[in-house]
């Protein structure tokens, strides 16, 4: 028998002057997770905002991610009653 679940993470980008931040959200098992991502653009390098907004959006993700893995991590070390790290 087949279950469907479905996550929705959130994105949110706030640009300020040569930086970029973006937090992403996802809520899962009663909680949220949330992470933040930063690009700051050279004043130098020509005004590409989709950049910065994609490098600030991939590091979010990057360490939300990590931090899911860190919930397995927990999550399987309870169950086991040993430390364990699972590959991501």
């Amino acid at each position: 028998m087949n279950k469907s679940k479905g996550f929705t993470v959130s994105l949110e980008v706030i640009e300020e002057g040569h930086m970029t931040n973006a937090t992403a959200r996802l809520a899962i098992g009663g909680e949220e997770l949330a992470a933040t991502g930063k690009a700051q653009r050279n004043p130098h390098d020509p005004d590409r905002p989709m950049i910065g907004d994609e490098l600030a959006i991939a590091r979010a993700l990057l360490i939300l991610a990590r931090q899911l893995g860190q919930k397995v991590d927990e999550g399987v070390a309870a169950y086991e009653g040993h430390e364990v790290h699972v590959s991501i």
